[in-house]
C-alpha cells in the first residue's frame, strides 16, 4: 500500500499519523505540502488534525481551498480511499466530500481525553480487522467536534449503514453522558457513499501502539493494509 500525508500549516498530528502508517506498511508514507498541486501514486489519503491555518474563520474552511485539496478530491472520485482525522474531518466536511458540519462543543471547551467507541459497521476498507458491535477506546482532542447534519441527511446516513463509530461507555452503551462533544447521535465518525471516505474525530494514531498506553487504533491501520494492498 502507499499512502500520502497532507501537511497543512498548523498540522500537529501529521507526525503521528505518519508513524503509526510507517508502522502498519513496513514503509514511510508521502508527505505532501498543502501547496503542492500533485500526489504521488496512492491507495490512501490521510488528512492529519491540528489546526489548519489556526483554525481562522472556521476549523478546516481554509484548508478546504488548498491547492492539493483539489487533487485530493480527483483523486477521491478515482476511488482511492480518504481518511481524515479531527480537523481533517473538518476538512473534509468543507470540501464537500463529507455531509454535515463540526460545530463548537456543546460545552464550548476544548475536550482531551479517551474515550470509547462502539465500531458499527466493520465492512469497509478502515474497520475490518474490528467488529461491529466492538467497543474501543481512542482520545479525543477537538474544540470543533459536535457533528451535525440536517434531519433527511441523518436519515439516509443511517439508512445507509454510514455512521462508522458512535461514543460510547465502556459497555458499548450508547449515552449522552458518554457524548464528549453533543455530536448528533453519539456520531464520532461517518462514511461517504462509497464507504471509501472516513472522517473521525478522534485520534486512532494516538493509541496505535502499547507504548502509548493502548492499540485500540491500530485495527483500523491495519485494515487499511489488508484492503488496500
Amino acid at each position: 500500500m502507499k499512502a500520502a500525508v497532507i501537511v497543512f500549516p498548523g498540522s500537529n498530528c501529521d507526525r503521528d499519523l505518519k508513524v503509526a502508517l510507517s508502522q502498519s506498511m513496513g514503509s514511510e508514507p508521502a508527505m505532501v505540502w498543502h501547496g503542492d498541486t500533485a500526489l504521488p501514486d496512492v491507495d490512501l489519503i490521510a488528512v492529519p488534525g491540528g489546526f489548519s491555518y489556526g483554525d481562522y474563520l472556521r476549523s478546516g474552511s481554509m484548508a478546504a481551498h488548498s491547492p492539493i485539496m483539489k487533487e485530493v478530491s480527483r483523486f477521491a472520485s478515482r476511488g482511492v480511499a480518504v481518511l481524515g482525522i479531527c480537523n481533517g474531518f473538518q476538512v473534509l466536511t468543507e470540501t464537500g466530500l463529507l455531509p454535515g458540519v463540526l460545530m463548537r462543543n456543546r460545552n464550548l471547551r476544548f475536550v482531551c481525553r479517551d474515550v470509547f467507541l462502539r465500531v458499527e459497521v466493520d465492512d469497509t476498507v478502515f474497520s475490518s480487522a474490528y467488529t461491529a458491535g466492538q467497543t474501543i477506546r481512542v482520545p479525543v482532542a477537538h474544540h470543533d467536534g459536535n457533528y451535525f447534519i440536517d434531519p433527511d441527511g441523518h436519515a439516509q446516513l443511517e439508512d445507509e449503514q454510514r455512521v462508522a463509530f458512535r461514543y460510547c461507555d465502556e459497555t458499548g452503551a450508547i449515552t449522552d453522558a458518554a457524548n464528549p462533544n453533543g455530536s448528533l447521535s453519539n456520531i464520532a465518525g461517518i462514511l461517504d457513499p462509497t464507504r471509501r471516505i472516513l472522517g473521525m474525530m478522534p485520534h486512532p494514531e494516538r493509541l496505535s501502539d502499547p507504548a502509548l498506553g493502548g492499540n485500540d487504533g491500530r485495527a483500523l491501520f491495519d485494515s487499511l493494509i489488508s484492503a488496500l494492498s
